[in-house]
């Protein structure tokens, strides 16, 4: 027979041979002559049982016949072929004619009957199964056999021999299935596990989704007979790998964010259209603010409407607050149309099937989710509220994680703002203006810090400080520093002598955290520290390692200050020194930290030229400086941040020959009447008569003081400003007490009485001594 033929024991191919009752061989076909590898003539007249491997087994052969037709199997000779299956029939005729009897002898390889009987059973079992539905279609695409699983529907035919899928599919159906299986008919590529949803003509309903794969039939010659079309039922299948993709999406992107508006819009939007027409979240007000939602078991509940996806506009009010008395019980539930009783007749929920899921997490009502279906779609089902229910729990999670973080990010941001001062302050002689840009975005503060502090006698000290370093030490660090130089500040210190005071205590610092592992650079810190006086229009200023101040004229040329700038803080061992220049009205100083102008520039100086160039024009005569800072900030650093920025800006003016006077006097009791004569002059030339008698006082005890205490030569200044300071001066390096004196005792009130007939009062050392001064608030305007 020919080797991979279809059928083995095929009529055309077999190999056969006519012999007689003795086994004698008459003829044969020329199959045999292939099989046996031996021509006719060589056969004719030779015997069967010659062709076996062990001639001797030839009755054993015989022994297997029985019946009209004897079947059975034997082993030829090694070089004629190995196992082959036969089959005998005896042929009419020979035995009346008084002839022998003969007989006709078919054989095949035994391998090949056993692939074509496997391939039968094959066959025909996969046509008994009833899992997957089976069909072949001729040419034409009419059945011609099928399983009775084809489509377990109602309408499908229970005879379907000749008929079409369009005869009980849905016209747009059986269209899409025509088109693949006539693909397959044309091209012979196999279709595999293509899915397409089926209705059919009786009850399209929601419809199967079926799995279908097809390949080519092809008979002889390789002539295309027919298509075979398996259809598997994977409906189930699908919506739950529906349901887990909905899922794992919804997870998704509730983990990108702890914003609980926006992961409410995000849920929202994955929910609309793959799973509702329409779905609405509702968050718990307390969420937004960080407080402590209201307890699942609690009847009445305040939710804000937060996002709703596929609503016609207008159909549901975002930001609405909804008030709701839920019995104190909370259920996952769905509903058909509109029985609904939580939503009104305008809700876009109405009218629709529905099903609504609550978020609970540690106990509290979060908030709900309900979605929508409008009637075109199928109903939901138990699976989908189950899913609805698991979305609604991780949803709970999110929004409480992010209602918890708003809460500790809302403490931390409060906390951590009280240690900057405003962004803009204005005192009587100073006007400042800051931009603060932080690396850490997160919380709004980090190691760069600004202030802006009121000293005496209407002086002004400006600062800006950078700490190595970013984050919550950083920040813990920035507020330890700027705590410390405020108080430092509030003793009236030159600025070397508090740099001094400063580096000191960042090395205890660093010292005190040593056994924490944290290094002296964790502790590290540049500071600027400078006072403006007013009256004589001064600056002093010193430097711990900070780029110097620039100063912009009024006629907008501006210079960096020449600072001769000490180590930074925490180093030690090394001075600091101070520089005093002189600032005109209505000068700007500009102070910053390094990261303003390092960018881009890989020499300092490079930046500090930039700066300059940047700022005068930006001080345009009359433009204020909230919008100067953020102009030359945007031009200096306008990409990501690669460090804290910060810039200060201060407009100064002095204070006016016509608003202060000062007199020397001797150190001798007489003068004290002079004084107050001139104190009281002085206080009616400005027209301050209503504080005379308290200033005359409080000059008289101070000069006093002086004589008594100090000698030398004495200062009386008085300045007016928004308040009216009084100043006594003298050559003591004696800090003022104040005490409380006894009933027997003469004196010792001074200072008491001075402490209570003034708004303020302080001393402060200088160089040739100390100040005594007092602050009196200026009578209203009449």
């Amino acid at each position: 027979m020919t080797p991979g033929s279809d059928d083995p024991l095929d009529v055309g191919h077999w190999a056969g041979l006519v012999a007689d009752e003795n086994g004698t061989i008459l003829r044969s076909t020329l199959a045999a002559e292939a099989l046996l590898s031996r021509s006719a003539s060589e056969l004719h007249g030779g015997r069967v049982q010659d062709l076996l491997a062990v001639p001797e087994s030839w009755p054993t052969v015989l022994e297997q016949s029985g019946g009209p037709v004897w079947a059975g199997r034997a082993v030829l000779a090694p070089h004629l072929g190995g196992e082959v299956e036969f089959r005998v029939l005896p042929l009419a005729g020979g035995e009346s004619a008084g002839q022998a009897r003969e007989f006709l002898v078919f054989a095949a390889p035994q391998t090949l009957v056993m692939q074509w009987r496997q391939g039968h059973a094959f066959m025909r079992e996969l046509f008994l199964q009833d899992r997957i539905g089976l069909a072949v279609f001729d040419n034409e695409l009419r059945l011609v056999r099928t399983n009775t699983h084809l489509l377990p529907y109602l309408g499908v035919p229970d005879e379907l021999y000749g008929a079409r899928l369009g005869d009980f599919l849905q016209e747009a159906d059986a269209q899409v299935l025509d088109t693949c299986l006539r693909n397959v008919l044309a091209t012979g590529t196999p279709l595999v596990g293509f899915d397409v949803k089926v209705h059919t003509r009786v009850e399209p309903g929601a419809g199967r989704i079926m799995s279908v794969s097809a390949f080519r039939l092809q008979g002889a010659n390789e002539h295309v007979i027919g298509v075979t079309a398996t259809f598997t039922d994977v409906t189930d299948q699908r919506l739950s790998r529906h349901r887990l993709d909905l899922l794992h999406r919804a997870t998704t992107v509730l983990s990108t964010t702890l914003a609980a508006a926006e992961s409410a819009r995000d849920l929202a939007n994955v929910l609309v259209p793959e799973f509702s027409d329409v779905a609405v979240i509702d968050v718990a007000e307390a969420v937004f603010s960080g407080d402590e939602p209201t307890p699942e078991h609690y009847s009445s509940h305040t939710l804000r409407r937060t996002a709703a996806a596929g609503a016609a506009p207008g159909a549901l009010l975002a930001g609405e607050v909804v008030d709701m008395d839920t019995g104190g019980t909370l259920s996952d539930r769905m509903w058909s149309h509109s029985e609904d009783d939580s939503v009104g007749p305008d809700d876009a929920l109405g009218h629709m099937h529905g099903m609504s899921a609550w978020l609970r997490a540690r106990g509290a009502l979060i908030g709900r989710i309900r979605v929508g279906r409008s009637c075109d779609r199928p109903p939901f089902t138990g699976d989908d509220l189950d899913l609805l229910a698991e979305i609604a729990s991780r949803a709970a999670l999110v929004v409480d994680n992010a209602r918890r973080y708003t809460r500790e990010r809302n403490a931390a941001v409060g906390l951590q703002r009280s240690l900057l001062p405003s962004s803009t302050t204005d005192t009587a002689t100073v006007h400042t203006a800051s931009v603060y840009l932080p690396t850490d975005t997160a919380t709004g503060v980090s190691g760069d810090w600004f202030d802006v502090i009121p000293l005496s006698s209407a002086r002004v000290a400006l600062v800006v400080g950078d700490v190595v370093g970013r984050g919550l030490r950083a920040t813990v660090t920035m507020a330890r520093l700027r705590t410390a130089v405020r108080t430092l500040a509030d003793l009236d210190l030159e600025p070397d002598e508090l740099l001094a005071h400063l580096d000191d205590l960042v090395s205890e610092l660093a010292s005190d955290t040593k056994d924490a592992e944290t290094s002296l650079g964790s502790f590290g810190a540049t500071c600027l520290y400078m006072t403006y006086d007013p009256v004589t229009r001064q600056c002093l200023a010193a430097s711990a390692g900070h780029p110097p101040p620039a100063l912009v004229a009024p006629d907008g040329s501006a210079v960096h200050v020449d600072l001769n700038p000490g180590p930074p803080l925490g180093v030690g061992g090394l001075p600091f020194e101070s520089v005093t220049f002189e600032a005109a009205d209505h000068s700007v100083l500009a102070l910053c930290t390094d990261g303003l102008i390092a960018r881009g520039h890989a020499d300092v100086d490079e930046g500090m030229a930039a700066l300059r160039h940047a700022l005068s024009p930006a001080l345009a005569p009359g433009r204020p400086l909230e919008e100067v800072g953020p102009e030359v900030v945007g031009e200096l650093v306008p990409g990501p941040l690669a460090d804290d920025v910060t810039l200060l800006l201060a407009t100064v003016h002095g204070v006016s020959a016509q608003d202060h006077a000062s007199w020397t006097l001797a150190a001798d009791p007489s003068v004290v009447s002079e004084a107050r004569a001139h104190v009281l002059g002085q206080l009616s030339l400005w027209g301050l008569d209503e504080l005379a008698f308290t200033t005359e006082l409080v000059a008289s005890e101070l000069i006093t003081n002086a004589i008594r205490y100090a000698g030398g030569t004495i200062g009386l200044r008085l300045i007016r400003t928004s308040s009216l300071i009084c100043e006594v001066s003298d050559a003591s390096n004696t800090q003022p007490r104040m005490r409380r004196a006894h009933d027997t005792e003469e004196g010792g009130r001074g200072l008491f009485l001075i402490a209570q007939l003034t708004d303020r009062w302080g001393s402060r050392y200088t160089r040739s001594g100390k100040t005594i001064w007092t602050e009196q608030e200026l009578p209203p305007s009449r």
